[in-house]
């Protein structure tokens, strides 16, 4: 997706593990450097690693006007998506751009369960209101985020104020994290061949 976007002068892999650097290579991505360990653990940060990437970058002579992070676990990223994104950080308004999605079902019925057993809602203000009449809530679709380098390298919140992002429909949405994630994934891209595909 991202070398069919036309968006990129460069696709650089950061990993840590050989077979994904292989990969990487195979299918025409750059692998500059080995990722830092300190940087490949489970609670490593998109942020620290995009700033990792992007210093090797500038420190090798390469100053790009903006980069997008693209992560792995997202199957049916499109290209026109990772282009529109690019062309909002491109107007000089955001941070940051990035693929977002809406909730099923309002969130403003949400509710908990206590630990005696019974239950509370988030917002028990919004009991009365009506389903169609609550305002739409996003979630983030975990695909792309475009950003400006000196945001990336500032570590600056991806959810802030200077920030918006690409709606995608929830079934393009799918970010795969659990072996439950991967067989949601798989129902989903059987619904996909089905649907005429367009060139995007």
């Amino acid at each position: 997706a991202a070398l069919s976007s036309g968006c990129f002068e460069r696709v650089i892999v950061s990993t840590d593990n050989d077979e994904i650097r292989d990969v990487s290579l195979h299918f025409g991505a750059e692998v500059p450097f080995i990722r830092p360990a300190v940087l490949a653990d489970d609670h490593a940060s998109t942020a620290a690693v995009v700033a990792h990437a992007l210093d090797w970058t500038v420190s090798a002579g390469s100053i790009p006007r903006g980069v997008c992070c693209i992560y792995a676990t997202a199957p049916f990223l499109r290209p026109a998506d990772i282009f529109s994104g690019m062309r909002l950080l491109e107007g000089g308004r955001w941070d940051f751009v990035f693929a977002a999605t809406r909730f099923e079902a309002p969130v403003h019925r949400g509710f908990e369960q206590l630990r005696e057993g019974g239950l509370r809602m988030l917002w028990p203000e919004r009991f009365d209101t009506r389903s169609q009449d609550l305002p739409p809530v996003f979630y983030d679709a975990a695909q792309f985020y475009w950003g400006s380098p000196n945001s990336w390298r500032a570590q600056v919140p991806i959810f802030g104020p200077k920030s918006t992002f690409i709606e995608v429909p929830r079934w393009r949405s799918a970010d795969i994290d659990t072996e439950d994630d991967w067989q949601h994934a798989e129902l989903l891209a059987a619904a996909h061949a089905l649907i005429k595909p367009d060139k995007n």
